[in-house]
């Protein structure tokens, strides 16, 4: 069911009216110009949402990775959440989780060749790459978590939103998990509902597009997760998820908004599944890693470990994991699957968007194709990149 994981403080909704008065006070002082945005002269794609707690943006800004990585140059400008340092920095090979966050190191970790940099301003990070050396040849930057961030006008503004928490049933902080009205998806080119089960119905489909009542102008996509094999974090091999069986016993190890869909999706393979939850972006502490030694410790054989790609970047860094730990704890990779065959249309859209409106070589291309065609051009044009079908 799509509002199953809604829960409302009924209490609370006095302090959400309060809160919602200044929230639509702000996006009106944007709408009439007060409060200014900005455009760049350079592809933004914008991921986000306007919810508390994940939907899902790290595996969405990862597929545009993937789908752009071949024939742009990419950057990934985040704000870092919860890292400890401050101001713009430009990750590197050697930078750590607490410089730049777990979301951020583990694009970095996975993609090396994209440029990932962080930074509270966002206009003021898109300037810093698109004009410091080491980043000037950037193509186009994909915004993580800056639905919001409304002094970036970007070029495509992707909403995400939890098939599991859908914002049309939630509502305003403090009483919902909403960080602004409702209304607010009206600002999206693109809404995209996530976490779908994966065995939905035509019915189901049409339900959801009735109920999210999206503008003419506004696309509708739905995508799923699907699971990669099973990666150790210290030794041993890769494990497929099709070995775990009913003997199996997992202790689900997670620092997430909600471990609830995870635990859905693992279920199949066995029901001996106990969870070990904290907080979303939590920073382990060796009073947490005790308590995991003493849990994996006291469950019967056989047994493994399992945590996200997120919680690993964090959880590398500790001391203090038992050997019996350390010999079995895998990470679970993650990617999103677009459903009805969407991904086609979805592709076409982001790759056209980038190709027209990019600085660099394949829009040349493009115009001196549009020449040559006119007869007004000379001569060899210059060799670029272009795009393949994705």
């Amino acid at each position: 069911m799509e509002s199953d994981f809604i829960k409302i403080n009924e209490w609370l909704l006095p302090f959400s009216w309060l809160y919602g008065i200044g929230i639509r006070i702000r996006n009106k002082l944007f709408d009439i110009g007060m409060l200014k945005s900005r455009e760049f002269d350079i592809p933004v794609i914008s991921v986000g949402n306007i919810t508390v707690g994940g939907s899902g943006k790290t595996p969405h800004v990862e597929y545009l990775v993937r789908l752009l990585k071949d024939n742009a140059q990419v950057a990934v400008l985040s704000r870092g959440y919860k890292r400890k340092s401050r101001g713009f920095i430009l990750a590197t090979k050697d930078s750590r989780v607490s410089e730049i966050g777990d979301e951020p190191y583990q694009i970095k970790s996975k993609y090396d060749f994209v440029h990932v940099a962080v930074g509270n301003d966002r206009c003021h990070g898109i300037d810093r790459i698109t004009s410091d050396k080491s980043t000037e040849d950037t193509d186009v930057v994909i915004l993580d978590d800056a639905f919001q961030h409304r002094y970036v006008k970007p070029g495509i503004n992707i909403l995400l939103v939890d098939y599991h928490r859908l914002i049309i049933y939630d509502k305003l902080l403090p009483a919902g998990r909403l960080r602004e009205p409702k209304e607010g998806k009206d600002r999206a080119d693109i809404v995209i509902i996530t976490k779908c089960p994966a065995d939905m119905k035509p019915m189901d489909f049409r339900v959801l597009i009735k109920a999210m009542s999206l503008r003419p102008y506004q696309k509708l996509y739905f995508t799923t997760l699907e699971y990669g094999n099973l990666k150790p974090l210290y030794c041993g091999n890769e494990m497929k998820l099709g070995e775990i069986t009913n003997k199996h016993n997992i202790l689900l190890l997670t620092g997430i908004a909600s471990p609830k869909q995870m635990i859905i999706d693992l279920k199949p393979y066995t029901e001996n599944i106990f969870p070990l939850t904290f907080s979303d972006h939590h920073r382990f502490t060796k009073k947490d890693i005790r308590r995991l030694n003493e849990k994996f410790a006291a469950m019967p054989e056989p047994k493994i470990i399992i945590t996200t790609e997120k919680d690993a970047t964090r959880l590398l860094g500790m001391d203090g994991l038992s050997d019996n730990v350390r010999h079995n704890i895998f990470s679970l990779p993650v990617e999103v699957k677009f459903m009805l065959d969407q991904q086609y249309m979805f592709n076409k859209k982001i790759i056209d968007y980038v190709r027209k409106n990019s600085r660099n070589s394949f829009l040349v291309k493009t115009k001196d194709d549009n020449k040559s065609a006119n007869g007004n051009s000379t001569g060899n044009g210059t060799r670029t990149i272009s795009f393949r079908n994705n």
